[in-house]
């Protein structure tokens, strides 16, 4: 039986989960939300899956799916902007992407990934 690993562990969720070789990120918001600049909050998301996915021992190039959720569609080509030379050149995500509300209103993207070690 694979085990299961929680890191950045709190009342309601944990940030990473390892389960055998698969990593879970918790959907990811900015940590300091520049107001109505959808691609810098992309950047600060970007930053933190890449140090979460480092400390589980892996890296972008690994990531297997993404799940991108914008407060409002009209942001998809800022967040592209930054997400497209973010990506490991050759190991694109399978990736969907939507418009939702999101949990507060200063966060304009949310972003999760599952990734293999």
């Amino acid at each position: 039986m694979a085990s299961i690993e929680r890191k950045h562990v709190g009342k309601r969720l944990s940030e990473v989960v390892i389960h055998g070789d698969t990593i879970y990120l918790a959907g990811m918001v900015a940590s300091t939300p520049v107001p109505d600049d959808p691609g810098e909050q992309t950047r600060d998301i970007l930053a933190q899956i890449d140090r979460h996915l480092e400390e589980a021992g892996s890296d972008r190039s690994r990531i297997l799916m993404a799940t991108i959720w914008l407060a409002d569609i009209a942001y998809y080509d800022a967040m592209n902007a930054v997400w497209d030379p973010w990506v490991a050149p050759g190991h694109a995500p399978a990736r969907a992407c939507v418009e939702a509300r999101l949990a507060q209103p200063k966060y304009k993207v949310e972003i999760r990934v599952v990734a293999a070690r």
